[in-house]
């Protein structure tokens, strides 16, 4: 079992010996994303660490958005709870990045693809191509694409 995954197995123990039905519940629904992700496919897998940080990511996105569409339909109490969720799921994914940070990974791909001749607009596919891999799990997708955007325009 990787480690992210035993953390979460454990903790799990803890929120329901503690009777937190928030966190155990969460926990849960994360560990069954998890264990889907295992047997799907031909063949049943063991997760490495970074794939299981990558369904963790993914999960949280889904309580950001629904929490966004809760808020437009007038469910307050809804969008809190799935804000809570998505708190308890932050604890487990790496730090994300700040705008400074961001800005100088972006203009160190920006300075990267024009020494390999990308140039203007045209570029954005290059410098994408260099700074995800950097980034990966630490800045939503559309972040980092406006701050690429900024920076080549």
């Amino acid at each position: 079992m990787t480690t992210l995954k035993a953390r979460l197995h454990d903790d799990l123990t803890l929120a329901i010996k503690a009777h937190d039905k928030l966190r155990s519940s969460t926990l849960r629904l994360t560990l069954t994303a998890i264990q889907k992700e295992e047997v799907a496919g031909t063949a049943a897998r063991e997760l490495s660490d970074v794939e299981v940080e990558k369904i963790i990511a993914r999960e949280a996105k889904k309580r950001r958005e629904a929490a966004e569409a809760f808020d437009k339909g007038g469910r307050t109490d809804s969008a809190e709870r799935e804000r809570a969720e998505g708190e308890v799921l932050a604890d487990y994914l790496p730090k994300p990045l700040t705008d400074a940070e961001l800005t100088e990974l972006v203009a160190a791909a920006v300075a990267e693809a024009k020494e390999a001749g990308a140039e203007g607009p045209r570029a954005m596919g290059a410098v994408m191509k260099i700074v995800n891999p950097k980034v990966a799990g630490r800045a939503d997708g559309g972040r980092v694409a406006a701050a690429v955007k900024k920076l080549l325009a």
